[in-house]
């Protein structure tokens, strides 16, 4: 079978929204691309993603011509509470750093971003198998692919985006990387549920049992988690005991309770902290969770995928129309320096929230007062409501 031949200005490995905000912010440059993606567009659809956009995230969607859906359809949230003691403390997002942040699911960043890439005649390739990256070190870089007809194809172009996830292909192309890797012992169970929400904005509860999250999804489905083991099974878990656990861990001398109803989806979500160094090889570039990974206490990752492409997009625009080949030499710098802080909230809210397995009474006792001292200083709480709806650009 004889290997058809294309040839774009930027090639992108991975259609998830890294990859397609990419491909959108190139189109509104002038720069042509090519995206594929292993998976098909039914598949990316229908995989479940919780999201909470950051105040730049949802500049970026609307301000960028992708859609204004989310300003609809999303719900902006001005804040959070910090629940512990049996008491919640909320922290007032507008109130102390003037930002917002929305729910919206990242599914629905997906179609949003697909949608407008099929709206502007965007060269987006689904379902694609036997993925290969070659010459990255060269002007010439190539995505070697067969499509879902089988057909072979080589596509040359002048620089390569990998945006291929947490299991990325293309991140063991880049010679001589350091990769710095956070684990944690202990995992979330979550669920969706068929219920009214619980209350108006997203609860982090730290109780003596672990942490919990409830966070919503629409005015009839609700997402919620609950501190567990990493090797913990789905089913040993019946409707009954979780719901027992979760309003355990909610409980409170306010008298607080959870909205509750028929469960129809349970899993474990296993986490750690990962970023490579550098994000960069030749003229590959890394971006999204092919390039770091968080915990998902601060809410970070998609919104890190986001900024991440917004700033190659930048770079890309310099380099390809302006011939300033210079421009790329400081991706990783940019990018890195918002993934580092981004890290330090999401590991600081982390363990600000979770048990430790064998933390002493010692240990609790200063986790307590570290909560209080945020939620007691307004400089605290500024500080978690500024990192939470997320850094100037």
């Amino acid at each position: 079978m004889t290997r058809r031949l294309g040839r774009t200005q930027v090639g992108i490995v991975g259609g998830g929204p890294a990859g397609l905000m990419l491909s959108h912010l190139l189109h509104v440059a002038g720069i042509e691309s090519v995206v594929i993606e292993i998976r098909s567009h039914d598949e990316i659809e229908q995989t479940p993603r919780a999201g909470i956009l950051e105040r730049d995230s949802v500049r970026l969607l609307v301000d960028s011509g992708v859609s204004d859906r989310v300003l609809r359809d999303g719900h902006e949230h001005q804040g959070i509470d910090l629940r512990f003691g049996g008491v919640s403390h909320r922290i007032d997002f507008q109130g102390l750093v003037g930002a917002s942040t929305w729910l919206y699911p990242q599914t629905d960043v997906f179609l949003d971003l697909a949608a407008a890439r099929a709206r502007d005649g965007g060269d987006v390739r689904y379902s694609v198998v036997d993925t290969q990256i070659v010459d990255i070190t060269t002007d010439r870089p190539g995505m070697l692919f067969s499509d879902a007809d089988g057909v072979e194809h080589e596509i040359r172009c002048d620089v390569l985006v990998g945006a291929d996830g947490s299991h990325s292909m293309t991140r063991s192309a880049v010679a001589g990387r350091r990769e710095y890797f956070g684990q944690y012992p202990y995992a979330w169970f979550g669920i969706l549920c068929e219920a009214p929400p619980s209350n108006d904005v997203l609860i982090y509860t730290r109780s003596d049992r672990g942490f919990a999250l409830i966070s919503q999804r629409t005015e009839s489905v609700q997402r919620m988690y609950f501190q567990c083991s990493p090797e913990e099974s789905v089913d040993d878990w019946s409707e009954d005991r979780i719901w027992s656990e979760l309003q355990s861990r909610l409980a409170g001398a306010d008298g607080f309770a959870l909205q509750e109803g028929r469960i129809f989806s349970k899993s474990v979500l296993p986490f750690r902290s990962y970023v490579c160094e550098p994000i960069r090889h030749g003229n590959l570039f890394l971006a999204g969770d092919a390039a770091h990974t968080v915990p998902p206490t601060g809410a970070k990752g998609l919104n890190l995928a986001l900024a991440d492409v917004r700033v190659l997009a930048e770079l890309l625009e310099r380099a390809v129309l302006k011939k300033d080949d210079s421009a790329l030499d400081t991706y990783t710098e940019r990018a890195l320096s918002r993934v580092w802080k981004a890290q330090y909230f999401s590991t600081w809210l982390t363990t600000l929230l979770h048990t430790l397995p064998g933390a002493s009474d010692f240990d609790v006792r200063r986790q307590l007062a570290e909560l209080s001292a945020v939620v007691d200083s307004e400089h605290g709480a500024a500080f978690l409501a500024e990192s939470y709806t997320g850094w100037p650009s």
